[in-house]
């Protein structure tokens, strides 16, 4: 489970995250929710759902989309808790004692049971749930578990994440400037790698992502004008 430290470090992240992207996100009450909607689909494209083609699970990018949602539900609890970050983590440390002992849950009238549900049919839930503006932590706990993705593993690849997204504001993202496919790939892709070959347990962690973020950026532009 995820230590005391490690919430501070991502809601601190998190809240600076949405103040760069607009110094009024407080009073704005984005609906962080409704991205968790969005995410989560986008996490059944990439699981695989059309009965009629073959299609195979990228388990590397639907982590990620597990991460993009991990920063809107962050998102969702500090403006719930009236932005303090002491208060969110409260919060957050209350929902997630609760994932060991909830095995099931009513929701639309029904009763669903986690342990019997497919990975599909919990993102379903997920994006249900969501809608009606409801946070279970249980249901996100079971997704990460079918996906692989151990609490720790969450908070290495949010870290890259949370850095990736810094990045991309500062090299125009708002502004339609920024460039996404890096000599043919996503820099999400790219961002896969990079956190594979970096140490968590640095201090410097955070900063050596940013630095090799920006390293391959300009290496895959410089490729495109000598093309």
């Amino acid at each position: 489970m995820l230590t005391v430290d490690q919430l501070d470090t991502m809601l601190s992240m998190q809240q600076s995250m949405n103040s760069r992207v607009d110094p009024n996100w407080k009073t704005a009450r984005y609906p962080y929710l409704r991205a968790v909607v969005i995410e989560g689909a986008e996490a059944i494209e990439h699981h695989g759902w059309k009965w009629w083609k073959r299609q195979e699970l990228d388990l590397a990018q639907l982590q990620m989309e597990l991460i993009d949602i991990w920063h809107f539900i962050l998102s969702e609890l500090l403006l719930r808790n009236g932005e303090s970050e002491s208060k969110a983590r409260e919060s957050l440390q209350a929902a997630l004692f609760t994932i060991s002992v909830t095995r099931e849950l009513q929701f639309d009238g029904e009763i669903y049971r986690l342990a019997e549900l497919s990975l599909l049919e919990k993102l379903e839930l997920l994006i249900g749930l969501s809608s009606a503006r409801r946070i279970e932590m249980s249901v996100f706990a079971s997704i990460m578990t079918d996906c692989q993705l151990s609490w720790t593993e969450l908070f290495r690849q949010y870290v890259g994440k949370n850095v990736l997204n810094v990045f991309r504001q500062d090299n125009g993202y708002k502004e339609g400037t920024y460039q996404k496919i890096w000599s043919g790939r996503e820099d999400n892709e790219v961002l896969v790698e990079i956190i594979q070959a970096l140490n968590a347990s640095q201090s410097d962690f955070k900063d050596e992502i940013y630095v090799s973020l920006k390293t391959a950026y300009e290496t895959s532009k410089e490729s495109s004008v000598t093309k």
